[in-house]
């Protein structure tokens, strides 16, 4: 896949990979159970589409303004840019860009609920 005549590429690392490890497990034991259709697989076909639209747009999320980057990313990955996508269920799943002359990176950080998400982002008053 291209954008802006770069290749591009999208890699699920951290805590997403965890989370979508244990999203794809659950899954597959509703499968075998019979179950066809639930929240956890709506959000796996939510994280998997909008994995692919990244693939040929790594912009497609909304942008997080710097000041607005939970500390955590800066520390934990060495962020500069910071965005997010919804996904079904009031889900989010957080991502930044890498890029460089040969390619172009979205590095798809956390996949989380709303409420963890403000939370994260200092929506939630305590």
């Amino acid at each position: 896949m291209m954008f802006k005549g770069k290749p591009t590429k999208v890699i699920i690392t951290g805590d997403a990979k965890e989370e979508y490890e244990e999203l794809n497990r659950v899954v597959a034991e509703e499968i075998a159970k019979g179950i066809t259709r639930s929240d956890h697989q709506i959000l796996l076909n939510s994280i998997k589409q909008k994995t692919e639209v990244l693939g040929t747009n790594p912009e497609y999320g909304i942008h997080i303004p710097k000041d607005r980057i939970p500390k955590e990313y800066i520390l934990d990955y060495e962020v500069n840019n910071l965005w997010k996508i919804n996904l079904s269920g009031a889900w989010r799943m957080i991502y930044t860009i890498r890029g460089s002359e040969i390619e172009i990176i979205s590095l798809i950080l956390d996949i989380v609920n709303h409420r963890e998400y403000e939370k994260k982002f200092g929506y939630e008053k305590s």
